[in-house]
Formats: C-alpha cells, sequence, structure tokens
C-alpha cells in the first residue's frame, strides 16, 4: 500500500503504482486516511493515491485499506507540495482533493500556506483533460485567497459542488456537528487547447 518511489527525482508513474491504466484519483495530506480508504471503497472503479507526510498516519491508512482488502489504495508518504510539483507527470490525474489545508491564520505565517499560484499551475499541469480540484476548508479568509489566485487565472473554470457519494473528513464531521460553515470550491481544468 505504502509508495516508496525509487527516485525522488524522476516523475511517478500512476501505472507502475497502481497496475492498472484507471483514472488516479489524489488526496493530498491525506492525514489517517479516513476519506481516502472510503472512498476506494465507494468507488472501486478508480485508484487513489493518497500523499502525506507523517509516518504514523501512512501506516494507518496503510493498515486500514489492507484490512477491508482495498487494491486501489495506494500512499506515498512525502510532503505534498513537492509531490505536486515535482513528481506527479503531466496530464495523469482525475481528480485532486485538497480537505481542509493548514490556514496559517496568521498573516506572518501565510507564506506558509499551501495553495498559491505555482502550486495551483502544477496542480493544472498534472490533471487530464476536464480533471478536477475539489478543495474544502472551515476558513473564510483563506477560502477567499485561495478563490481569488484561482480566478485571477484563466487555467480554471468554476463549476457548482456536488458531493458525488464522497465521504466526509473527519474535520467536516467536526465542523458539521457544531454547524460550522464549510467553504468549497470546485475547479475543472479549462481547455488550453486553441480554438
Amino acid at each position: 500500500m505504502e509508495v516508496v518511489p525509487a527516485s525522488i527525482l524522476e516523475p511517478l508513474s500512476p501505472r507502475e503504482i497502481f497496475g492498472t491504466d484507471r483514472l488516479v484519483e489524489v488526496d493530498l495530506g491525506s492525514g489517517p486516511g479516513k476519506f481516502l480508504v472510503e472512498s476506494a471503497r465507494r468507488f472501486p472503479d478508480r485508484n487513489f493515491l493518497g500523499i502525506e507526510r507523517l509516518l504514523g498516519r501512512v501506516r494507518k491508512t496503510c493498515r486500514a485499506a489492507s484490512m477491508i482488502g482495498l487494491t486501489n489504495v495506494r500512499v506515498l508518504r512525502l510532503e505534498l507540495d513537492y509531490t505536486v510539483r515535482y513528481l506527479l507527470p503531466e496530464n495523469s490525474i482525475s481528480r485532486f482533493h485538497l480537505n481542509f489545508p493548514d490556514p496559517w491564520p496568521k498573516r506572518r505565517h501565510h507564506a506558509r500556506r499551501v495553495v498559491d499560484d505555482e502550486f495551483l499551475q502544477a496542480i493544472h499541469r498534472s490533471l487530464v483533460q476536464r480533471g478536477e480540484l475539489w478543495i474544502k476548508t472551515d476558513h473564510e479568509s483563506y477560502f477567499q485567497n485561495i478563490n481569488q489566485i484561482a480566478t485571477r487565472s484563466d487555467l480554471w473554470t468554476p463549476r457548482d459542488w456536488l458531493e458525488e457519494g464522497y465521504p466526509c473528513t473527519d474535520f467536516e464531521e467536526q465542523f458539521l456537528a457544531q454547524e460550522l460553515p464549510i467553504y468549497r470550491l470546485r475547479l475543472c481544468k479549462r481547455n488550453s487547447d486553441p480554438q
């Protein structure tokens, strides 16, 4: 279940990671794996790659997926920003999920936020045509910042949010139980071919 690349200087091959050519979805910062494992269980016709830097969370995810016999889950233990920018090949991912990224709320820490112009460009490059980036956050100002970055670019077409049967994350369940707002953004890769 855990992916250990031969080199972190060469792009990964989803075909080699999964052994199939099915659509690949990526859970960016997959944490303990609840969303990743449950998504893979609900959508057995797709492959799911989790990116998580903490070993304990990677192991927990791998155990959970193994216990229920999932073969369409892999977890990569690396920084998600580096992975997106340098290891995911062009036109290889059908959908990215970025659920509740750290908002780094203090102004002096905003530079640590994962979503910036370069990150969105790297996501765009890795997506297949009409691939999507789904983002959820509880932090309104971070959401507005992400929305501004995305809308000032000609790379994305915003779409209406659809649940499509995906599970809730732990954070999402907590916020819903407290009746706190959750901000959602669904971006579709805009066709860059000349018309």
